[in-house]
């Protein structure tokens, strides 16, 4: 299916590892024109590679950290500056982070600076063109599990879905979109080296919440944020939509 989205221009934030690599593999396929962001270049220097080496166009590459307080304007101004424009933004740098019930502040900064006020924040830098120009389209990458004990993580994601959807529907005339994507268990450097290290661990899990019966792979969320990207997604704004296998939690 020819998504309609060649030369269209993207920011990918995340794209090191991941969920993120996966989705910028994907919208470079369709022949979108990638500005990849991530701390660590040496990966991103090789994700470019790799989808240069595909006969895809090479992505400009940005390594920043969307934490600090000018990492979002910078990203957004490289951007621009490689690009010429932004037309997608794929807000998919995070990253889970369980605390005791009495972690301090500084714990809890960090985690909401990560999950959720890089963001917004870098929403911000990029919205403005998009709403001149009459088309663009967000995507958010959060999670889809209730937890089961304290994650800082978890909290920042809630706030994302709540924010997305306020913004949605401010934008939602101006020809953007603003959708969220909730993954499940995705195979991925923090899924399988932090929280299941060990097949059986895995196993185990799958077992008891995945009906599917397997991890996902990042193209599975690639595909479908490559398809909410595209002209062919423009009804579709403000939604929370799980990959995850059918898993449940709570379900007996």
């Amino acid at each position: 299916m020819d998504l309609h989205i060649a030369n269209r221009t993207a920011i990918v934030t995340g794209a090191s590892t991941g969920i993120g690599t996966g989705i910028a593999r994907c919208l470079a396929r369709e022949g979108v024109r990638l500005a990849i962001t991530a701390r660590r270049a040496d990966r991103l220097q090789a994700l470019a590679d790799e989808i240069a080496a595909a006969g895809h166009h090479r992505p400009l590459v940005i390594g920043a950290d969307v934490t600090q307080a000018d990492g979002p304007g910078d990203i957004a101004r490289q951007a621009v500056q490689g690009l010429g424009q932004v037309d997608i933004l794929v807000n998919c740098a995070g990253g889970s982070r369980p605390l005791p019930v009495d972690a301090g502040d500084d714990a809890w900064d960090e985690a909401m600076a990560l999950n959720f006020t890089a963001v917004r924040r870098l929403t911000d830098a990029v919205l403005p063109g998009m709403r001149a120009r009459g088309w663009g389209r967000i995507v958010n990458i959060s999670g889809s599990m209730e937890p089961r004990s304290l994650n800082a993580a978890s909290a920042a994601k809630a706030a994302v879905h709540i924010w997305a959807k306020g913004v949605s529907c401010d934008v939602a005339r101006e020809g953007v979109t603003v959708n969220t994507i909730a993954p499940g268990r995705i195979n991925s450097e923090q899924i399988l080296a932090r929280l299941y290290p060990t097949d059986e661990a895995r196993q185990a899990f799958i077992e008891a919440n995945i009906p599917i019966g397997h991890f996902g792979e990042p193209e599975d969320l690639g595909n479908l944020a490559a398809f909410l990207c595209s002209p062919l997604a423009a009804y579709i704004t403000g939604a929370v939509i799980p990959v995850d296998g059918g898993m449940h939690y709570f379900a007996h």
